[in-house]
């Protein structure tokens, strides 16, 4: 039974341009599935395509048996998918606690209290709740727009390259995160360069090759595979 199922989808940029070329995945309800592959497979496109940022040529996109693939990314947003992109994720001039405020658009009334439940959560947020969201390190703002989207506790958290140009103490802090999210019961899709420390926190792996999926797999498994490292994991 999916949470989310995303069949066959082909989509791009441009008229003319298929970055995905028939790629599927499921999210099984309280699944964290870690989507890997090459640079330029598709795997960022596929999470904006979900999210409603990019218009399908074809495929099909059900979010619990709801066909959701002519949505508009906040129809897709009140129906609970939270989209945090690689970049652009935060309001730099803002407050931490305003940018959080922005985070609950889709719900005001229940937003302080949600606020005050992402302090108790996240402490550090709480420490610099003052402050303007660019003093905060690389890796303590990917934590505060982690929590933007869990302001509207979404079904399904799609996290494109979290970890991207962290230090590796950093990338270590957010994927404690991370997995501490999914065990509260958040479904999470996640794109991810640092593969190894993926698939160790993940429950399903998914490689994307030249725009189709190629593997779905036990995420340990994958990651202790050989010829999956070999192909995959530099090693």
């Amino acid at each position: 039974m999916g949470l989310m199922s995303a069949q066959n989808i082909v989509c791009g940029y441009g008229a003319a341009d298929e970055i995905l070329k028939g790629a599927s995945i499921t999210v099984r309800p309280g699944e964290m599935v870690a989507i890997i592959g090459p640079n330029g497979a598709g795997k960022s496109t596929l999470l904006k395509a979900i999210a409603g940022l990019l218009r399908l040529k074809s495929g099909s996109i059900q979010l619990e048996d709801q066909e959701i693939a002519a949505l508009d990314p906040r129809s897709r947003a009140r129906l609970g998918i939270a989209f945090v992109p690689q970049e652009a994720n935060i309001f730099p001039t803002m407050t931490v606690r305003e940018n959080l405020e922005m985070g609950g658009f889709l719900e005001p009334k229940s937003a302080p209290a949600r606020i005050e439940a992402l302090f108790v959560r996240f402490p550090m947020l709480a420490e610099k709740r003052r402050q303007a969201a660019r003093t905060l390190s690389g890796g303590q703002r990917q934590i505060l727009a982690m929590a933007m989207a869990l302001m509207v506790h979404p079904k399904l958290l799609l996290l494109d390259e979290p970890s991207a140009g962290l230090s590796p103490k950093a990338a270590e802090a957010l994927f404690d995160s991370i997995a501490a999210i999914h065990a509260e019961g958040t479904a999470i899709a996640m794109v991810e360069q640092n593969a190894q420390e993926a698939l160790a926190i993940a429950d399903t792996g998914v490689v994307l090759v030249d725009g189709r999926t190629a593997l779905v797999g036990v995420a340990r498994e994958m990651a202790a595979d050989p010829e999956v490292r070999r192909m995959f994991l530099g090693g």
